[in-house]
Order: structure tokens, then sequence, then C-alpha cells
């Protein structure tokens, strides 16, 4: 009977961690990833462009780019989304989803850039809802401001 409870309360927590909320964090200097349960909004994992693997390419950058405001890009990025999918499978997490009006809020140059983490976190076999959307969104954009038709 204990048995059947824990299992009923473990599958419990994992169904309602699989409609955990993936949020982005952005700033210039860093880029943070922070997956958080929408009941309580604690975060459950996080992975960062500012943790201890990143720092060598950071210094380089700050050293050769002091003046330049991007000290990450998209291959930042993916290595980030790499990071929490790992984080992700620990706590047996299969899917997440994003807020995608805040996701297409951001500008063009950010919404280019965090689209390799989203990519990376997919391709390791987790579910990004609504993430779909910013793949077709950003490739309608670029082709139109490829064309010289930026009317958005």
């Amino acid at each position: 009977k204990f048995m059947l409870v824990t299992y009923f309360l473990l599958t419990t927590q994992l169904n309602s961690l699989s409609h955990s909320l993936l949020h982005l964090v952005l700033s210039c200097g860093k880029l943070t990833a922070q997956v958080t349960q929408p009941t309580t909004a604690s975060i459950i994992a996080m992975a960062s462009s500012s943790e201890q693997e990143f720092v060598p390419l950071y210094r380089a950058r700050l050293n050769h780019f002091s003046r330049h405001c991007g000290l990450w890009d998209s291959r930042t990025a993916a290595h980030v989304g790499d990071k929490l999918t790992l984080r992700l499978h620990d706590i047996h997490v299969s899917a997440v989803s994003i807020d995608l009006q805040d996701e297409l809020s951001r500008p063009l140059h950010l919404h280019q850039l965090v689209l390799p983490l989203f990519d990376s976190v997919r391709r390791a076999s987790v579910l990004v809802h609504g993430a779909e959307k910013l793949w077709v969104t950003g490739s309608v954009l670029m082709s139109s401001i490829r064309n010289g038709r930026s009317g958005f």
C-alpha cells in the first residue's frame, strides 16, 4: 500500500513537472535559462552562461571585445541548452512550455540568438511546447528582411 501511494505521488509530481515553463533571462553579458513549476513558481532546473565551464570563453570575449555588449552568442546559447537538458533529464522532465508572446516580443537579433537554445533542448528529446512557432516566425522575419519587405 505504501509503495502504491509513493508511486502515485511520484507520478503526480512528474506529470506536473512536464508542464513546466522555460523562461530565458537575457542581458548583454549573460544568458540564463530557468525552468519553473507553474503551481509554485519555484525553479526546478537552471543553466547559465556564467557557469564555471563558460568562464574562459567569457573572459576571452571580455578581453577581446571590452566595449562590446554581446558576451554570448548562439553557440553559447546552444551549450546552455545542452546543460539545461541534462538537468531536466536528471529530474525526469520530458516537456516544457515557453511563453510565446514573451519570446516573440524580443528584438530580432536576440530572437535569432536564442533559437539554438530551444533547438538543442528539442534535439535532446525534451519537447518544447510553443517553440515550433518561433522557428516559423523567425524564418518569415528573416526572409522578409532579406527581400527588403520589413513591414513588421
